[in-house]
């Protein structure tokens, strides 16, 4: 898609990017637990590219929806699976990585990142959920939730 950047940036913060890095086996990734579908449905999601920054896969989880939530609302569900998920990355490191933004499916939910060009306005989402939206320059410093 014209204007789509080839690679953007994930850094980890203290808000809504807890988890992104690098695993032991050299994998990029980023961990979420604030993905949701509008019917109410919430998932951990476990992002990964290969250590070029190329779309490697999804691993998702069906997690509780916090019940105090409405839903289409991102909150943090799962507790249990984030857990197990970041084991699975052994000797992991938070940090900075700089990634293809990709689409693909999982048992009928689209994960990943979409690109958008609203009034001149380009910007990535996270998928499933749109509730993380990064903005050129792609450096991932500024982010809307």
């Amino acid at each position: 898609m014209p204007g789509a950047p080839a690679r953007i940036t994930i850094r980890p913060d203290d808000y809504h990017v807890p988890y992104a890095g690098t695993a032991g086996d050299g994998r990029k990734f980023f961990l979420s637990d604030e993905l949701f579908v509008p019917d109410g449905a919430a998932f951990v999601g476990l992002f990964l590219w290969n250590a070029d920054g190329s779309f490697a896969e999804v691993k998702a989880d069906r997690a509780d929806h916090p019940t105090d939530v409405p839903p289409g609302q991102a909150a943090p569900a799962g507790a249990d699976q984030v857990k197990s998920r970041l084991r699975e990355l052994g000797d992991y490191k938070l940090e900075p990585i700089t990634v293809a933004p990709f689409l693909t499916e999982v048992d009928g939910v689209i994960f990943g990142w979409r690109f958008n060009s609203f009034d001149g306005v380009d910007s990535i989402n996270i998928e499933p959920g749109d509730f993380i939206c990064y903005y050129e320059p792609w450096d991932g410093y500024e982010y809307d939730t």
